[in-house]
């Protein structure tokens, strides 16, 4: 059984800051690439931001240098640091990971709960 739990959502001024954490816990060997989607009331769920497990990452263009993801894989944890927030940011943020549960498992998807950002103007 894999769990992934995010925590640091919130309400934020247009041009503030907020951190997203998202921890992997369970049966766990190996965890692949990590990322963070998000989906907006009306708009389908979109890609913010990947990092593999040896640090490459990508990001939508729309968050190009205002997001740094991040991970810590001796705590199995993927971070987000959003910064310069923009009302166009709300949205409920997920959590993905590629996590293979036993050295003789397959890959599988998981994903967290979500964790709502909202950006006031």
């Amino acid at each position: 059984q894999v769990q992934l739990v995010e925590s640091g959502g919130g309400l934020v001024q247009a041009g503030g800051s907020l951190r997203l954490s998202c921890a992997a816990s369970g049966s766990i060997f190996r965890i692949n690439a990590m990322g963070w989607y998000r989906q907006a009331p009306g708009k389908q769920r979109e890609l913010v931001a990947a990092i593999t497990r040896g640090g490459s990452t990508d990001y939508v263009d729309s968050v190009k240098g205002r997001f740094l993801i991040s991970r810590d894989n001796a705590k199995n944890t993927v971070y987000l640091q959003m910064n310069s927030l923009k009302p166009e940011d709300t949205a409920v943020y997920y959590c993905n990971a590629e996590i293979q549960s036993t050295l003789w498992a397959s890959v599988s998807d998981y994903w967290g709960q979500g964790t709502q950002v909202t950006v006031s103007s």
